[in-house]
């Protein structure tokens, strides 16, 4: 029961930060305490009336009014509530069929939204919880604290509407959906790649014996991988005397009765210790940004692709994208990758992590761009600035040239589809980021360069 505690906590954390149950519920539940404890409070200590102006609730010995008045702030409230709703639904249902499906993940975890169904449920708790408060017999009462409160909520429920609208109708904007992912896809890297330089201690030379025998665990469940808990499987390791490898990274899709990690020695191994390592796991039926830097990408790229389609043909929204990709590679390829061999003590490998390695992270953010723009010269140019850009900023050698290889492959596949003029152009842009492989004493000092097209 101990090991599944901690992956349930953070699975519920996750939850929180997304969806429309947990913040709202929690907001409306607080509301509606706020409320009978008011009135309570109210009834008891007699004093807390006083302190409200006459020219708020001037009839102060007439409960009916104190009835009516949260009565009323209760059914505009739920009549607001479906409105909002309505326009959620909306919005989610135009952005899943314009863009793309996976940013739903996205929208429905903005606090902008969830903090909206939460005051507006929870102004409606507080009426209800504070309206048998208010009553005639035996004794009549009037919680005029109460009721003031209530109607200031109402007020706010207006203020914060028309702040909602506002926000809904910026949210829709591409430029706001990709600038979002992007950040949220930052925060992964940031997360999982925090330390921008080598350790002084290299635990990927640490050599291992890979001839042992394996006994392998499998997944108890379908689904994607969404988070592995490298600590707690590392001090399980050690604590077991095991080496634990990894099968298959964040991010991938394991079937039920498919391995998933592999253990040695197996002779270690019983099914107590495999289910306790098998709950370091998180599975679910979809992917998640908690370590899956490429679904973020997989999103960006979701959207570019529709951009170009020749149903859309929208390549400024392709180019933003392409952008925001650029600007997420930069941040991958100027951190250290995680450690796949993870050590306690530090010569002894306990567990082996596979991570999504940069090529792969190229391929999935411009591969399929590159492949169905071959025919846009704005998006063939945009996509050999991002890769100049990624370059300039990158110490590793071998990226360098994989992206120099990556911008010829743009140009290439572009020859057969474009003019003379056009293919120029994309050779001026592609010349900036050759010379970035070319020796020292040969490479030409890059000054502003051309730039036919501001794409």
């Amino acid at each position: 029961m101990t090991s599944r505690l901690f992956p349930l906590l953070r699975t519920a954390m996750y939850s929180l930060r997304g969806g429309f149950l947990v913040r709202p519920l929690l907001i409306s539940i607080a509301l509606g305490i706020l409320g009978a404890t008011l009135s309570s409070l109210e009834e008891t200590i007699p004093l807390l009336s006083a302190w409200v102006p006459s020219v708020l609730f001037p009839s102060r010995a007439d409960p009916q009014v104190a009835q009516i008045v949260l009565a009323t702030i209760a059914a505009s409230i739920m009549t607001v509530v479906s409105i909002v709703f309505a326009i959620l639904l909306m919005t989610l249902t135009l952005a899943s069929m314009q863009f793309s499906p996976r940013i739903l993940l996205s929208f429905v975890g903005d606090r902008v939204t969830q903090w909206t169904l939460g005051i507006f449920l929870g102004t409606f708790a507080y009426c209800m919880a504070a309206l048998p408060a208010a009553r005639s017999v035996p004794h009549p009462f009037a919680p005029v604290a109460t009721v003031t409160c209530a109607m200031l909520l109402a007020v706010t429920c207006v203020a914060w509407l028309i702040f909602f609208i506002n926000h809904i109708s910026q949210s829709i904007s591409v430029n706001h959906i990709v600038d979002r992912i992007a950040r949220e896809t930052e925060d992964v890297i940031d997360g999982t790649m925090p330390d921008p330089h080598r350790y002084a201690y290299d635990q990927e030379g640490v050599p291992y014996n890979d001839k042992k025998s394996e006994r392998l665990v499998f997944s108890a469940v379908s689904g994607y991988i969404r988070f592995v808990d490298t600590g707690r499987l590392l001090s399980l390791a050690k604590t077991f005397k095991l080496r634990v490898r990894i099968l298959r990274r964040v991010g991938h899709f394991v079937p039920a009765g498919v391995a998933l990690f592999g253990c040695s020695p197996d002779d270690r191994l019983d099914s107590e210790r495999e289910r306790v390592l098998r709950a370091a796991f998180d599975i679910g039926p979809s992917r998640t940004l908690q370590q899956d830097v490429e679904f973020g990408v997989i999103q960006i790229v979701d959207i570019a692709l529709k951009a170009i389609s020749t149903a859309v043909n929208d390549p400024s929204t392709a180019i933003t994208c392409v952008d925001q990709l650029g600007r997420i590679l930069i941040r991958f390829v100027g951190r250290h990758p995680p450690h796949t061999l993870l050590c306690d003590p530090p010569h002894v490998v306990r567990v082996i992590v596979p991570w999504i390695e940069t090529e792969s992270l190229l391929d999935t953010a411009f591969e399929q761009i590159r492949h169905y723009s071959d025919s846009d010269v704005a998006v063939s140019l945009r996509l050999l600035r991002a890769l100049d850009d990624i370059a300039s900023t990158c110490v590793d050698a071998r990226i360098v040239e994989s992206l120099v290889v990556r911008g010829r492959r743009i140009v290439s596949g572009c020859a057969d589809r474009l003019g003379p003029e056009q293919i120029e152009l994309l050779r001026q842009r592609l010349s900036p980021l050759e010379d970035r492989v070319m020796p020292a004493g040969a490479a030409k000092l890059r000054g502003p360069g051309i730039d036919p097209q501001d794409a």
